[in-house]
């Protein structure tokens, strides 16, 4: 993508559908006169009048508990510079979604125009009772440090500069696992820091604190190496200051066992790296350009361990390992300051994380065989699901054994179980799912690609690297279309009905009539259907020409869903082919089952679509409990509707006993655990959250899609076509831009896993 296509992307992308990032929800009840009355006068007086006795009512009666300020000056923005508050806006509004979606804090942008220090700490002072925690952003050195300093003094909340302690405490932890893997003793380690700022600065003493020996670290700025006989220098760069006769970065790297660079790109060079100690320790983080490149350094020393901010390569130091999670956990207790116990507490959670077992999600997204302790992995990875449920609860520790907690946790079981249900959120179902299909491009064929919004959706898939679109249609139509939207992307473009095609139409028509022969198909007639784009798509999948189809966009769903099932057929074992949606909901991921296919399922095909949903839900590595729906509950009813449920629940018991499912069972008991339990207490889905729904007949399961999808703003990915033997998917008819992408990515998903069972 070319730098001006992703200057417009980017602006589109803040200012459509509606302009920013982030807004505000109501979260209870407001559509009578009744609510209304509650949620302001004349009902709200009495918390207010609660909260003037107790003020820690504040945290029982109002959002306070889960809501982060992030504020800043604007004064250090990114690689921008002093760009001032109102240009930082985006930048702040950007953080409070990371916050958002990584941990489900709440967040409040706040831009100050203050750079005078006492105007700005006086000002976050001032606003500080609205929330529970402050979060300061890009305010340049030195003013951070006394910033900072004064507001976790003066105020009873947590208070953190991100831009100084979240890398700190990411690269700390990684630092820990680097020195471990090459077998050093960090009391005696040579420490080079290239940086003064205040980043660097926190960095340096939070190694000190995990034991680095101050005389063994060397710190640079951009005039040289920091030293005493320097002259005036600021209370922090005297911290550090050496009388060792060092006087240049190139001086400086001589034989030192680890370089921290948080300062410009490009600085250091191979002969730099290759006069290090054994095993040499590099940390480059400037970005988006490192001080070296990570395979300029790899190729210099091959016995280095190299760390950068960059996602392309291995060990990335990315502050949303951090400050997410940190917050997490100090507002779960309700801590009054995040404290160096608590720094030091999510460094030592972290850096043991990545010596755990990795989930073989995690894996899958990375591209991974195996993701491993060691050398290329000494930090977790910014999509590991298991640092929501692992970092807050040291750092909750922590804030209690430093008595800064003033709402200890009592059951450590239960939080984790809260915190694992924070994770349940349709965008990062998204963000794996992408990932996993970036791992493994596949060819995808997109058989209506002259169509403007079928052809954004191709743009999309290989602009963003999850598959290699092959575009079907009117040849110059499609050119035109994408001269339209500025997709230069080289990709194969087939019209079916040309002259060109000839060849492999009847190629395509002669191994299509061979398999269909005994069908009432002549020779004849298959060279008609391959002039029609959906044979032509599925028979350059079972030909081996592409690996999945994506259609549907401008037909009937069973207008398209004839040459799919003709030509694709079923799996082995299968003799129905279903669909089902997956649901992106607040609750967490729901699958719905058959939404397109099957009219009125027999008991023995409820069943089938029931393993088959099972064996998708796993394949996204989400762990099914399903709840086959009806009008009634566990034999109320002996009308043929439920009873055909019941057999069905009975079948799968007896042949599949260890599958969670259960039924004949009201939607509303499947989705509320505390009713379930009360009332049907026997049920193979107490205590279980419910993630799959199969429905009785098509109706119900459409209808409720769609349903959900319109009135509730539920993402919805699908439908997913189960039980073919190769992957074809077929959307609904006027399907959006992102739905399609969705779905590609599906579909790429779809033929990894056709390529691991050799189908």
């Amino acid at each position: 993508m070319d730098s001006r296509k992703k200057k417009n992307e980017a602006l589109k992308y803040h200012a459509y559908p509606k302009p920013g990032k982030i807004e505000v929800v109501p979260t209870k009840k407001y559509a009578t006169q009744r609510d209304l009355s509650l949620a302001y006068s004349p009902g709200v007086a009495e918390p207010c009048l609660a909260i003037e006795k107790n003020p820690s009512d504040a945290y029982k009666y109002t959002s306070k508990g889960n809501l982060v300020a992030v504020i800043t000056n604007g004064t250090a923005v990114l690689g921008l510079g002093n760009i001032g508050p109102l240009a930082s806006k985006p930048v702040m509004e950007g953080k409070g979604l990371l916050f958002k979606i990584f941990a489900d804090i709440d967040v409040f942008d706040i831009e100050v125009d203050a750079t005078d220090v006492d105007k700005f700490v006086e000002t976050v002072k001032a606003i500080a009772p609205t929330f529970g925690g402050i979060n300061l952003e890009d305010i340049k050195a030195p003013e951070a440090f006394e910033i900072e300093r004064r507001l976790k003094e003066e105020l009873d909340i947590p208070v953190m500069h991100d831009d100084q302690h979240g890398t700190a405490i990411i690269s700390a932890a990684a630092l820990k696992n680097a020195i471990e893997i090459a077998k050093k003793d960090i009391t005696k380690i040579q420490i080079v820091v290239s940086g003064a700022g205040a980043a660097a600065v926190s960095c340096t003493r939070l190694y000190i604190k995990l034991g680095a020996n101050p005389k063994n670290i060397v710190m640079l700025d951009s005039k040289g190496v920091i030293r005493k006989d320097r002259g005036t220098l600021t209370t922090e760069k005297a911290e550090f200051a050496t009388e060792r006769d060092i006087h240049t970065l190139e001086e400086a790297m001589n034989d030192a066992d680890v370089f921290i660079g948080l300062s410009q790109p490009g600085i250091v060079t191979a002969a730099m790296i290759k006069s290090m100690a054994e095993t040499p320790i590099v940390f480059a983080l400037a970005n988006p350009i490192p001080e070296i490149d990570y395979n300029s350094a790899v190729k210099a020393r091959k016995d280095i361990i190299m760390a950068t901010g960059r996602s392309d390569n291995p060990n990335q130091v990315n502050n949303v390992l951090g400050f997410p999670f940190i917050f997490r956990g100090a507002l779960d207790v309700r801590a009054t300051k995040i404290n160096e116990e608590m720094k030091l507490a999510a460094v030592h959670a972290l850096a043991n994380l990545a010596k755990h077992p990795v989930p073989e999600q995690v894996n899958i997204v990375y591209d991974e065989v195996s993701l491993t302790f060691g050398k290329e992995y000494i930090i977790p990875k910014p999509f590991d699901p298991r640092l929501i449920y692992e970092i807050p609860p040291a750092v909750a520790k922590a804030a209690m054994d430093s008595g800064v907690a003033t709402e200890p946790i009592k059951d450590w079981d239960k939080y984790r179980d809260e915190l694992m249900e924070r994770l349940g959120t349709g965008s990062k179902v998204i963000r794996l799912l992408h990932n996993r299909a970036k791992s493994n491009p596949k060819k995808v064929v997109f058989a209506e690609a002259d169509h403007l919004d079928v052809l954004k959706a191709a743009q999309i898939v290989y602009d963003e690297g999850i598959g290699t679109p092959i575009l079907l249609g009117r040849k110059e139509t499609i050119l035109g279309l994408k001269r339209e939207i500025g997709f230069s992307g080289d990709v194969e473009i087939i019209d079916p009905k040309t002259d060109e095609e000839v060849t492999r139409k009847n190629r395509f028509a002669k191994s299509y009539w061979k398999a269909r022969q005994r069908n009432g198909i002549k020779l004849l007639d298959a060279q008609k259907l391959m002039r029609e784009r959906n044979y032509f798509a599925a028979m350059m999948v079972n030909e081996g020409e592409a690996d999945a189809v994506i259609t549907g966009y401008s037909r009937n769903y069973s207008s398209v869903v004839k040459p799919i099932l003709e030509l694709i057929g079923m799996k082995d074992g299968v003799t129905r082919v279903a669909a089902t949606n997956l649901m992106l909901t607040k609750r967490g991921p729901i699958f719905l089952s058959d939404t397109t296919i099957n009219l009125d399922p027999t008991a023995e095909q409820l069943a089938k679509i029931s393993q088959l949903t099972a064996s998708l839900a796993k394949i996204f590595h989400i762990k099914p409990n399903i709840a086959m729906l009806s009008y009634s509950n566990f034999g109320s009813s002996d009308n043929k509707n439920a009873t055909k449920i019941a057999k069905a629940i009975e079948y799968i018991h007896k042949e599949y006993p260890n599958v969670v499912i259960d039924g004949e069972i009201q939607a509303d008991f499947a989705l509320n655990p505390e009713m379930l339990k009360k009332e049907f207490p026997f049920s193979k889905l107490v205590d279980k959250k419910v993630n799959v729904l199969i429905f009785p007949n098509l109706d119900a399961a459409n209808i409720t899609y769609k349903l959900m999808k319109e009135l509730y703003d539920a993402e919805s990915i699908g439908p997913i076509m189960l039980g073919l033997k190769k992957p074809a998917h077929i959307i609904q008819l006027g399907a959006s831009v992102d739905e399609m992408v969705n779905m590609a990515a599906v579909a790429v998903i779809d033929a990894q896993e056709c390529e691991k069972r050799k189908c």
